[in-house]
């Protein structure tokens, strides 16, 4: 059964003009801190096991064809920022920014699986100081079930921009991310740049 076919992307969006700030590290955005107990730690690359995947399947319920989580992007992480050492927040010392433009998901379920399709658009746009034409992007797609981490990958999005341009887009999509489900569990899908990992 298809749950919400919606996975369509807008080629053009609107491009935030005012986004450049004070920060105190070289990027901001992401998913937290990389220690232990951190939420970076407790998401990183993480998957349901086949037990968790069997034990679920064994008692689900029948699933309605609506049932497809939402998918967020995560507090702090729709944009990434990179400045010259020791410059951050000077506009004139900007490398480059990256945002993230809009996200969306699409839903199969059966036998107590959701099978999800992730996907986000965004830009990358050149500062003063564009040397850095080619880069990767940290991008992680996490999803939460009942507030447990059941799969999060984190993946570098190679961007190139071609001179004259001064931006380039980028579009990445995960497939095939099997979430557990009963029914009724609060399920979250998550984006974001994670530039502390």
């Amino acid at each position: 059964m298809i749950a919400n076919s919606f996975f369509g992307f807008a080629k053009n969006f609107a491009l935030p003009t005012a986004i450049l700030m004070t920060v105190s590290a070289c990027s901001i955005g992401g998913f937290g801190g990389s220690g232990a107990g951190s939420p970076a730690a407790e998401l990183a690359q993480t998957t349901p096991d086949s037990s968790q995947i069997s034990q679920v399947q064994s008692s689900a319920l029948p699933a309605i064809a609506t049932v497809c989580p939402p998918i967020k992007v995560r507090q702090g992480g729709g944009a990434i920022f990179s400045y010259l050492p020791n410059r951050v927040g000077d506009a004139s010392a900007l490398n480059y920014q990256a945002v993230i433009d809009g996200q969306s998901r699409n839903c199969v379920v059966s036998n107590g699986l959701i099978t999800v399709k992730i996907g986000v658009v965004g830009r990358m746009l050149l500062g003063p100081n564009d040397t850095q034409k080619s880069l990767n992007l940290p991008l992680r797609f996490a999803v939460e079930r009942n507030e447990i981490a059941v799969f999060s990958q984190l993946y570098n999005i190679p961007v190139s921009v071609s001179p004259p341009a001064r931006s380039q887009e980028f579009v990445k999509v995960v497939e095939n991310v099997a979430i557990p489900y009963l029914g009724g569990e609060d399920i979250v899908i998550w984006v974001g740049f994670d530039p502390q990992t």
